[in-house]
C-alpha cells in the first residue's frame, strides 16, 4: 500500500520576528509579481503586516525607484506622511543578512513639495551639448567614492592578464570617459548623440578622509598580496564611512552600519584616536609588502609574479629591467610605469572620446561608442580609457576592431599593444573583440592605458554595465543575480547550474536577452542608478 502523501506544511508565523511592528504598503509598479509575492509572505511571516492603500497606520513605504513611487502615490500624500519611504534593497540586504540592516542608504526623503530628495533634487538636468546653459550643470554635489581617487589603475594591476574580460567581482577602478546618460537605446537619432554629451562632475565632502586614505592604501596592500577579500572588505568600508554627512569622532557613530564590523571599527577608533593605524604602518615597514606591492603596480605584473621576483631577490623597478622572464606587455608596463600612474583629465578624456565617436563613424556609419568607468560616472579625472563599442543592426561589429586599431595607431593614437584577441567573425568567447594597449594625446608623448570591447548588441548592455561600474555595484549585482539562481559577467545574465557540496555552481550557455542597462537592473530587482550615481 503506497504511503499517505502529508501535505507540506506552511511556513509558521513569528509575530515576533525580524519585521515585528512594521506596517507596510509595497509599490508594486516595476515590481515582478513573483518577487513581490515572495516579499509579503517573508514579511508576515516575520512579523510585519502589509496593507493594500496608503494610510496613517503604515510604518515603511517600499519602492522599486522614485518613478515608481510618484506615479503611485502623489507628492502632496507623501509630504503628509510620517514613516519611512525605503528602496526595496533594503528589504532584500535585510533578509540575505537575517536581520534589519540600516536604513539610512536606503531611504528615499521626500520634501514639502513632493520632490524626491535622493532621486531627483541630486539629478542634474541634461541640457542639450550645444546650449548655453549646458555648463550650469558641471558640478553635482553628490556623495563619492573617494576612494576612487585613492586607489591605482584598474585592470592593468589584475595578475599577469589572466583574462580578457572585466570581473564583476574584482576591484578594478572602473575606467574612463563616456556620456552620464543611461545605455543608449540604439534605436533612433540619440544613437549619434551617446557619449557625446559633456557629463558634469561632482565634488562632494570628504569629512573622513583620515580615515578612507588609511583604507585605501590597506586595499592596495592587500590587492597585492593576492588576498581579495580582506581587500573588498576595506573598500566597501571606504563606500560607507565617505558618503557619512558627518566627521566621525568615535567607532559608536559607525558600529550599526553595513560593512564595519567589530574588526573595521577598532580600526577606525585607533585612527580618529591617534591619526594613525599600526597595521598599515607594520606593512609600509615592511620590506616585502612594500617590494611586492610596488611590483604589482606594473601593468600585467599580478601578486605570483610579484612574489617570484621577490623571491628572485628583485628589490626595486630598476632590478626588473634586466628580468629575462617578464612578458612583452610587462615589460611595456614597467617602461611607461609612471605614464600610466599619471590621470586623464576629464577634458581630455572628453576630446578623445570624441576623436575616438569620429573615427569609429567614419569606418562604419552607426556605430556606437560609448567611454564607461570613472568618465561615465561623472569623475574629474580617470585612470586610464575604457571604450564599450557596438553596432545597432547586430554584425557590422564584425572585425570592426581591426580596422580601427589600423587607422588609429595610423593616426599615432594607439602606440604599445599589450592583448589583441578577436572573435566576432568566428563566433567564439560570446562573439567579443578585445583590445588593450596604450595611447596618447595629441601632441603628447605620455602613454596612458586604454581598452576598447566591442560587443555584440545583444549582450552589449551587460558590457556597459561591467565596464561603467563602479567595483561595488557590479558586486551587488553578481551577488543579487546568484541569489536569483543566476551568474552574471560582462556577457551577459545565465540561468546558473548546480554546484556539488558547497560549490558555486557554472553558467548556463544561454544568456537572457536583455536589451539595455535599465532592463538589467529591472530584472535583479536592484533599484535604477544612472551612471553618475554608480559611485556607491
Amino acid at each position: 500500500m503506497a504511503p499517505k502523501r502529508t501535505k507540506r506544511k506552511s511556513p509558521s508565523l513569528d509575530p515576533q520576528g525580524m519585521f515585528a511592528g512594521m506596517t507596510v504598503f509595497l509599490i508594486e509598479d516595476g515590481v515582478q509579481s513573483v518577487r513581490l509575492q515572495i516579499w509579503k509572505q517573508k514579511l508576515v511571516q516575520m512579523g510585519a503586516k502589509v496593507e493594500t492603500q496608503l494610510s496613517e497606520k503604515v510604518s515603511h513605504v517600499f519602492a522599486i525607484s522614485s518613478d515608481a513611487l510618484f506615479h503611485h502615490v502623489d507628492g502632496d500624500r507623501l509630504a503628509r506622511f510620517k514613516g519611512h519611504v525605503l528602496l526595496y534593497q533594503w528589504l532584500e540586504e535585510s533578509l540575505a543578512a537575517g536581520e534589519k540592516v540600516s536604513e539610512d542608504f536606503y531611504i528615499l526623503k521626500v520634501d514639502p513639495e513632493g520632490f524626491d530628495i535622493f532621486d531627483k533634487s541630486l539629478k542634474p538636468k541634461l541640457a542639450n551639448r550645444n546650449s548655453s546653459s549646458y555648463d550650469e550643470h558641471s558640478h553635482c554635489k553628490r556623495m563619492k567614492s573617494s576612494h576612487e581617487e585613492t586607489k591605482q589603475t584598474n585592470e592593468e594591476k589584475k595578475g599577469d592578464i589572466e583574462t580578457n574580460s572585466v570581473s564583476w567581482a574584482s576591484n578594478t577602478e572602473p575606467h574612463s570617459p563616456s556620456s552620464l546618460t543611461s545605455s543608449p537605446e540604439i534605436s533612433s537619432t540619440q544613437d549619434k548623440d551617446v557619449g557625446m554629451q559633456t557629463s558634469f562632475q561632482y565634488s562632494p565632502p570628504d569629512l573622513n578622509k583620515g580615515i578612507t586614505e588609511i583604507f585605501g592604501k590597506l586595499v592596495n596592500i592587500y590587492r597585492a598580496l593576492g588576498d581579495d577579500r580582506r581587500s573588498f572588505s576595506y573598500y566597501k568600508a571606504i563606500a560607507v564611512v565617505e558618503k557619512l554627512p558627518l566627521k566621525v569622532e568615535s567607532a559608536d557613530q559607525v558600529k550599526d552600519l553595513p560593512g564595519i564590523g567589530k574588526s573595521m571599527q577598532d580600526h577606525i577608533q585607533e585612527i580618529v584616536t591617534t591619526g594613525k593605524l599600526s597595521k598599515l604602518q607594520h606593512f609600509e615597514t615592511d620590506e616585502k609588502v612594500k617590494t611586492i606591492t610596488l611590483f604589482g603596480e606594473v601593468w600585467g605584473i599580478g601578486p605570483a609574479t610579484a612574489l617570484k621576483l621577490y623571491e628572485k631577490g628583485h628589490r626595486t623597478l630598476d632590478d626588473l629591467k634586466n628580468e629575462d622572464s617578464l612578458t612583452n606587455a610587462q615589460v611595456i608596463g614597467l617602461k611607461y610605469f609612471d605614464d600610466i600612474k599619471t590621470r586623464i583629465p576629464r577634458h581630455e578624456a572628453q576630446e578623445m572620446e570624441l576623436v575616438l565617436q569620429k573615427v569609429a563613424e567614419d569606418i562604419i556609419p552607426g556605430m556606437v561608442v560609448v567611454c564607461g568607468g570613472s568618465y561615465r560616472r561623472g569623475k574629474a579625472s580617470c585612470g586610464d580609457l575604457d571604450i564599450v563599442i557596438t553596432h545597432p543592426d547586430g554584425k557590422s561589429h564584425k572585425g570592426f576592431l581591426q580596422n580601427y586599431v589600423k587607422r588609429l595607431k595610423e593616426m599615432k593614437l594607439l602606440r604599445e599593444d599589450l592583448i589583441f584577441s578577436t572573435h566576432s567573425e568566428e563566433g567564439t568567447d560570446s562573439g567579443v573583440d578585445t583590445y588593450f594597449g596604450l595611447c596618447t594625446y595629441p601632441g603628447r608623448e605620455l602613454r596612458h592605458r586604454i581598452d576598447f570591447k566591442v560587443y555584440p548588441r545583444d549582450i552589449y548592455a551587460f558590457g556597459l554595465i561591467a565596464w561603467t561600474g563602479d567595483d561595488v555595484l557590479n558586486r551587488r549585482l553578481r551577488l543579487l543575480a546568484e541569489s536569483k539562481g543566476y551568474r552574471l559577467d560582462d556577457t551577459g545574465l545565465f540561468p546558473a547550474t548546480h554546484g556539488s557540496g558547497s560549490k558555486r555552481g557554472s553558467r548556463g550557455t544561454a544568456s537572457l536577452k536583455l536589451e539595455t542597462e535599465k532592463g538589467v537592473f529591472d530584472f535583479l530587482g536592484f533599484p535604477w542608478l544612472e551612471p553618475y550615481e554608480r559611485n556607491l
